[in-house]
Formats: structure tokens, C-alpha cells, sequence
């Protein structure tokens, strides 16, 4: 860093598990971090999913610097056995972390815009002597602008969902449908919403593990409620992939969400709609939906629409920064081709860190899920990885950011994602095909797992 930037802060967009992680680790650097959050406490966006059930136990979703933040203050670390709901670590976890970084931490700070002081993105002279400005709203609507000498965004993806629409547009008729329309899995335990889906037929969108989740929910409320039944509807056809890695996940928890998928379809709770690809949501005389697919194909008598169909990341503030971002994925250009689910989808991805995450623009890096731009399947212990290779290169330890400090599991299947229209045979031949591995350091005795939320599609 130049003298421009001493006394600065790093500072960490989203109060989130990888966001606070990361001030853990710049704080246990020797270097001061400052937490923006855009919601009035830590974490928002697990808030926003607090009724569903993580994969992993607690012994594998507390972050090490983040532990050795929180045990001079009391903290009970939860039975590692146990698996938290979204609530359980937010209340547990998440929001005593927060508190334990103190003034570190600031809530309702949604940032606006980043950008290098005087210099916007066109701009070559003395660009990386200057500090980061970042432009801050508050809740109240009044704003400010704050200096950084490193910016880390975690703020995630969970405030951009992905449309209904096929081609990744929002279908015709869908913001017009937006009453009857969710992007999350939707929580029972509310009377309010119970009440939309009981005795009905929703259509969930979607593949992945949120799929999955709801499917399995609305399936207890069918043994509960008559009449209730869901429509799932995929772009492609049923393989052996589609619903995970089953018994041969490494970890059970997402295996067994994965075959409750498939029970709802076979004892007739849901009913598969494969190769339907969405252009258009009409209303029905009955005052129902219908679903239009390109090739014309409706699938009508709809009460509701749950679209599953992943995340996208909000770039909207960082435009006036140089980001090396591939042009499919969105994601760093170097970890592109590790997630790529056009080449491969087997459910991890070799540890990475500041040397994959790193941009055009010096010091700034996107960790967490919204380094994955639209790609699944990300694991909460990678972003701590992320966090701690990050924390280390900002510290001027290249040799600790260079360093892998972890191992991830498999799901136990690879395929699924592949080519476009390939038949399934096709699509589970050779799809692992991953840049070459760096040596991988196991921590512990035992393998490692992930955490993995509703967003994760892991």
C-alpha cells in the first residue's frame, strides 16, 4: 500500500458469514476492517431463508479466525453434530459475531458506488496510489462518502434472483404476475403463506437444492392438505443426475434432500414438466396462470409460481472499477473455468483465493458467493478459504494467500449441467475435465464439509 492509503480501512461489503469472516481474518492480520450492511442487523440475506436447514453441522460452518474472535466473550460453540436452520445461525453464530466486532460493523449502509478518488474508470494516471471512495446510503436516504485502501464485496447475490424467463429475461407477463410469483422457498410455518400454496397447485422452477427444498416442503403439505400439488418444471429432461448425488454425497444432509426431491414425484405429490423452458405467464379466465413455453407447450390450472432458477450478481455499483469478469459467468476470469457448469457440475471446486480472485483493478476483490457471478454450487467454506487467502495477500503474506488450506467433498455424481440438449448419456461422460489441481491441504482428521444455503444450488 502507499502512503495515500495508510490508516484507511479495508472495507467489507455485506455482514454476511463471508463478510464477517473476512474481518475476522483482517482483523487477526493486524488490519482494520469495516463492515457496511445494508439491512438494519448481520446477516439479512439468512434472515431471508431462516426456516430452511443447512447440509452441514455446526463443526463445519464457523469460520477459524471468526471462532478465535468469539470465544474471549462467552460463546458456547453449538454441538458440532447438530444441523442449524438459516435462523438457528444468524442467532447462534452470525449476530454474535457481529457484536464481537464491535464498531467494525455498520448496519443500514447500503453502498452505492465505488470508485478510485478523482480517477473513473478510463483514467490510467496514478490510479493505484489512490484510495477507494465509496458512496454509502443510509436508511434515512442521507449520504456519505467513505476513503478505503481495499475494497472486499460479500454482499452476495441474494437480492438478484434470476427471472422465470428462459433466456434470462423476465418471461412476458411475469412483472405483471408479480402477486401470484416468489423467487424463495417458501416458509409453511407462515399462516399467510401456507394458506397461498394448501389445497393448490404451485409451479416450483428449478433444479437445483431450493428446488429441491421446496418440492420436499410442499409435499408434507400435501399429506396435509388435499388438493395440494406442485408442478416441476425443468428446462431439460430427467437423467440420473438431476437430483443430485443421492446416497453417494459426502454429505448426507443434501443427498437425502436431493431422493426427497424424487419421492414427492414418485408417490404423485408433484408432477415433472421437463423440457419446458418459460417465454410467457398469461392469466387464466378462472383467475388461475398458465405458463407458455417457447415451443408453445402451456401448462395451465396454476394458483402459483415458485421460481428456483438461481442468482445473478448486482455489478450496478462497481461499474467505475477495473473487474476482470468472464463474460458468461460474471464471475473472476480465473475461477471461470473451475465452476463452469457448461463443462463440468460435480458439486465442488479446487480451494481458491486471492490469486484467482484478484482483478484488473489492485485491491479489490469479490469473495463469497458473488465471486461465483451466476455460477451454483458454491460452499460456505470456500468463501472462508477466500476470506483468509484474501486477508493474507492485503496483509502482504503471498506466501499465505498462495497457500490451500482446505479440502471440499464431491456430491458424488458429475453431470447434469453439460451440454445444452445432450442426451444424458452424453452429458455424465468426462465432465470433471477442471484446469489442473493445486495441491490440497486437509485440515483435521476428517473431511471437510460445506455449508450450503437455499441460494448455494449445493
Amino acid at each position: 500500500m502507499t502512503s495515500d492509503t495508510t490508516g484507511l480501512p479495508v472495507l467489507v461489503i455485506g455482514a454476511g458469514p463471508i463478510g464477517l469472516a473476512a474481518a475476522a481474518h483482517l482483523l487477526e492480520r493486524g488490519l482494520e476492517p469495516l463492515v457496511l450492511e445494508a439491512g438494519p442487523s448481520a446477516a439479512t440475506a439468512v434472515r431471508g431463508w431462516s426456516h430452511v436447514r443447512l447440509f452441514s453441522p455446526w463443526a463445519e460452518v464457523v469460520d477459524p479466525a471468526a471462532e478465535k474472535l468469539l470465544t474471549p466473550t462467552g460463546w458456547t460453540r453449538p454441538d458440532g453434530a447438530a444441523y442449524p436452520t438459516g435462523g438457528d445461525w444468524v442467532a447462534r453464530y452470525l449476530q454474535p459475531l457481529a457484536d464481537a466486532l464491535g464498531r467494525h460493523v455498520r448496519y443500514d449502509a447500503r453502498v452505492t458506488g465505488v470508485a478510485r478518488a478523482g480517477r473513473d474508470r478510463i483514467v490510467d494516471a496514478d490510479r493505484e496510489q489512490q484510495p477507494f471512495t465509496v458512496h454509502v446510503t443510509r436508511a434515512d436516504g442521507t449520504e456519505e462518502r467513505l476513503l478505503a485502501r481495499a475494497v472486499v464485496d460479500a454482499s452476495g447475490t441474494w437480492s438478484t434472483p434470476n427471472p422465470l424467463g428462459a433466456d434470462g429475461l423476465p418471461a412476458l407477463g411475469e412483472r405483471a404476475a408479480a402477486d401470484r410469483i416468489s423467487y424463495r422457498v417458501p416458509d409453511l410455518r407462515d399462516p399467510a403463506v401456507r394458506a397461498r400454496h394448501a389445497g393448490k397447485r404451485t409451479a416450483v422452477v428449478g433444479t437445483g437444492a431450493s428446488a429441491f427444498t421446496a418440492l420436499a416442503a410442499l409435499a408434507d403439505l400435501a399429506e396435509q392438505e388435499p388438493g395440494t400439488h406442485a408442478v416441476w418444471v425443468l428446462r431439460r429432461g430427467l437423467t440420473g443426475s438431476t437430483y443430485g448425488g443421492g446416497t453417494a454425497d459426502q454429505l448426507p444432509a443434501r443427498g437425502a434432500l436431493g431422493l426427497a426431491a424424487k419421492a414427492a414425484v414418485e408417490h404423485g405429490h408433484a408432477t415433472a414438466l421437463t423440457g419446458f423452458r418459460t417465454a410467457a405467464v398469461e392469466p387464466s379466465a378462472d383467475g388461475r396462470l398458465t405458463l407458455v413455453a417457447e415451443d408453445g407447450t402451456r401448462t395451465e390450472g396454476l394458483d402459483e409460481v415458485v421460481v428456483l432458477t438461481g442468482l445473478r450478481p448486482d455489478l450496478s455499483f462497481l461499474t467505475e472499477l477495473r473487474l476482470g469478469l468472464d463474460d458468461r459467468l460474471q464471475a473472476p476470469v480465473a475461477l471461470a473455468p473451475l465452476i463452469d457448469p457448461n463443462q463440468h457440475s460435480c458439486g465442488t471446486v479446487y480451494p481458491h483465493g486471492a490469486a484467482e480472485l484478484s482483478h484488473p483493478e489492485q485491491d479489490a476483490y469479490l469473495v463469497g458467493m458473488k465471486s461465483y457471478g451466476r455460477a451454483p454450487t458454491f460452499l460456505a467454506l470456500t468463501g472462508y478459504e477466500q476470506a483468509r487467502s484474501v486477508a493474507a495477500a492485503l496483509a502482504g503474506d503471498h506466501e499465505a494467500a498462495a497457500r490451500v488450506e482446505l479440502t471440499l467433498p464431491e456430491t458424488g455424481v458429475c453431470g447434469g449441467a453439460g451440454l445444452y440438449d445432450a442426451p444424458a448419456e452424453e452429458q455424465n461422460d468426462g465432465c470433471c475435465g477442471a484446469p489442473a489441481a493445486p495441491q490440497l491441504i486437509t485440515l483435521g482428521t476428517g473431511p471437510s464439509g460445506p455449508s450450503c444455503s437455499p441460494t448455494g444450488g449445493c
